[in-house]
């Protein structure tokens, strides 16, 4: 068995099943590697950003990793922009990247680059796999790395030749190392079932000066995050919200949100820096449970950086390696505060649409037709602002934002999803600027036939940038800067784009067009595709 083998099978053992691929002539043992065993999935994608995004989302959605598998220092980079979200997200991720055999590095042949310089802008854990006997246990490790609370990301890079010689049987399921242990160099590691790291528990002593922050009168926020989004935290804080009388915010970017009818909904940080200002005026102290301090997305010459007020004091309930929600249960434990199931969410969406398209009528569209479990892969940027509002009432959901702020997310994390998920119905809800980043995912859809329903907002601009033009640069006013955010001219057409990546594809001209073809989606299977224009 060589290297290549030995490390699927030790994937495989420790329920890494799945890897998303763009190989190259350095990773082709890792390819022929994919058939020593029927229980890991390879899915090719036609660009290393749907691989890595990919990742991403199936990872979000299964809290377990997923791999990828890249060609070296150019292909790692070509990934970087949804890894960079995957960290934000703090997503587990096996990232695979192959190199030159070790004894052809020194001859400096043109794909030779840094990759450790290129992999570490965006991974918690890095190892360099000198040799097929070493291979076994360093993958294992590696898996082990990704899954440190709160999860993320772990790049091997594996050369060439410890791919294809003879290497040491698999590793089985491995023990997780101690967090902030070193890796170690080669073999197997410990045996035992492999299992996700605890969270470190919150002291009781911090949960009771938290409770007397709250007793204080003043005006206080409780911040959610990371996996206090889950249906589980959010109970608990709006249950220390109702006792308290404290407003109780989200974080603007989060991995997951469980959403909908019978969960608790809250109200996120907006994007706009003077909308997220007057959201958090006269907050005396903030409380973070699992969110970190709210910092505008940019800086701008007459706005602050941290949107809270300037007197603001800061306190963490729960930092986000920490079990966030097991704190925000001790809180409500603490100061006596029972859900109140009166206050969770209701099944109450918006009435079908009529008339001509709007985004907010897309989605009532959305919140009234999606059915319960859906995923929402939300790469709507500006179209997606009123979309809370109008989901809130929906069937119960889950919600994957941009964490990072690097486009092109959407529709691979909606392909790694409903990988994840096949038995769920999954939403990419798409811009069109954001969606030519990484169109070709579009095609792995089809091949996989992944139950994604694609709704495009298609405006014909970087809309987004328009504002920012308008506020950083208003005097910019002419031809040239205009046409730098312009999509048109050619018009871009997207539903040939998607038929010919081999997915379904319409365009709706009214809300009742939407409604007939989303109807017809949602109960068909594969992958659809509707153009909305506005």
């Amino acid at each position: 068995m060589n290297g290549a083998s030995s490390m699927m099978h030790t994937l495989v053992n420790n329920d890494v099943t799945v890897c998303f691929c763009n190989p190259g002539t350095s990773e082709i043992s890792f390819v022929g590697g994919l058939d020593a065993t029927d229980k890991m999935r390879g899915v090719l994608c036609l660009f290393e950003g749907v691989a890595t995004g990919a990742a991403d989302g199936y990872g979000r959605m299964k809290d377990w990793p997923a791999a990828t598998l890249l060609h070296l220092g150019p292909g790692l980079g070509n990934g970087v922009a949804n890894l960079h979200n995957a960290r934000r997200a703090q997503t587990p991720v096996v990232n695979i990247v192959g190199d030159h055999a070790t004894w052809h590095l020194k001859h400096d042949a043109p794909l030779t680059s840094d990759i450790e310089a290129i992999a570490g802008a965006v991974s918690g854990w890095y190892h360099y796999s000198g040799s097929a006997r070493d291979l076994p246990g360093d993958t294992a490790r590696a898996v082990q790395a990704s899954l440190q609370p709160p999860g993320q990301v772990a790049t091997l890079v594996l050369p060439s030749d410890a791919a294809w010689d003879p290497g040491r049987p698999p590793a089985g399921p491995a023990t997780l190392a101690v967090p902030g242990a070193a890796p170690g160099a080669g073999g197997a590691p410990p045996a035992g079932r492999l299992e996700p790291a605890p969270q470190r528990s919150v002291p009781p002593e911090r949960v009771t000066e938290i409770a007397k922050i709250l007793a204080k009168g003043e005006e206080v926020v409780l911040l959610v995050g990371g996996r206090g989004f889950r249906a589980e935290g959010l109970r608990h804080a709006a249950a220390v919200g109702a006792r308290t009388g404290v407003r109780v915010l989200g974080d603007r970017v989060n991995s997951r949100m469980e959403r909908g009818a019978g969960r608790y909904d809250l109200v996120r940080i907006p994007y706009p820096v003077p909308q997220a200002i007057a959201l958090l005026k006269g907050t005396r102290h903030m409380v973070l449970a699992g969110a970190t301090i709210p910092v505008g997305f940019f800086g701008y010459p007459d706005q602050p950086s941290l949107t809270a007020p300037p007197d603001c004091e800061y306190h963490v309930l729960a930092e986000s390696d920490e079990d966030v929600i097991g704190a925000l249960s001790m809180l409500a434990e603490e100061i006596s505060a029972t859900p109140d199931p009166d206050r969770a969410g209701r099944y109450d969406p918006p009435a079908l649409p009529t008339g001509e398209i709007s985004i907010e009528k897309v989605w009532a569209a959305v919140a009234n037709l999606m059915p319960e479990d859906t995923i929402v892969s939300d790469e709507a940027v500006t179209s997606g602002r009123s979309s809370q509002g109008q989901t809130a009432g929906a069937r119960p959901h889950d919600w994957l934002n941009i964490t990072g702020g690097s486009i092109g997310q959407g529709l691979p994390a909606a392909l790694g999803a409903a990988i994840a998920c096949p038995d769920r119905q999954v939403f990419a809800m798409e811009s069109d600027g954001s969606a030519m980043y990484t169109l070709q995912g579009l095609w792995s859809m089809a091949r996989e036939e992944c139950q994604v329903l694609t709704i495009m907002f298609n405006n014909g601009a970087y809309r987004i940038l328009q504002g920012e033009l308008e506020r950083l640069a208003p005097d910019a006013t002419g031809h040239t800067s205009k046409a730098m955010l312009d999509l048109t001219q050619p018009d871009i057409d997207w539903v040939s784009l998607s038929q010919g990546m081999g997915v379904e594809a319409s365009r709706a001209n009214s809300c009742e067009e939407l409604v007939d073809q989303m109807r017809s989606a949602l109960t068909g299977r594969g992958p659809r595709f509707i153009e909305v224009m506005v």
